[in-house]
């Protein structure tokens, strides 16, 4: 499955205004990257897969539509997928830009690479 095109270009809107914002093909989908941190991807297995503090992923998990990243059989600590509210086709855009300041804010935290 190919990443969603729109959505991958819903984030690059959101995230137009921040510095060193790269964008990277990875695991079949599109990765946007700050100091050579991913923050965010539209997944190409469908919804976007963001990076957020691991402290943060228990309770990040109780909200709608959002599931541990799983790589290679592993759940992924500080990985989420998030397909957004089962009732509707695709994140609202202010959901979405929460996911992507959330994960956009963890990659901040880290040293660059």
């Amino acid at each position: 499955m190919a990443y969603d095109e729109a959505l991958a270009a819903r984030v690059r809107d959101l995230l137009a205004d921040e510095p060193g914002l790269t964008e990277k093909r990875m695991f079949g989908g599109l990765a946007f990257l700050l100091g050579g941190h991913m923050a965010v991807a539209a997944s190409g297995r469908g919804g976007l897969m963001v990076r957020v503090d691991p402290a943060r992923t228990p309770a990040l998990l109780a909200r709608p539509g959002v599931e541990r990243m799983v790589m290679q059989g592993r759940e992924m600590d500080g990985w989420l997928r998030v397909f957004g509210h089962p009732e509707v086709d695709d994140l609202p855009d202010a959901d979405l830009a929460g996911w992507v300041a959330e994960g956009v804010g963890f990659v901040k935290t880290l040293p660059p690479k």
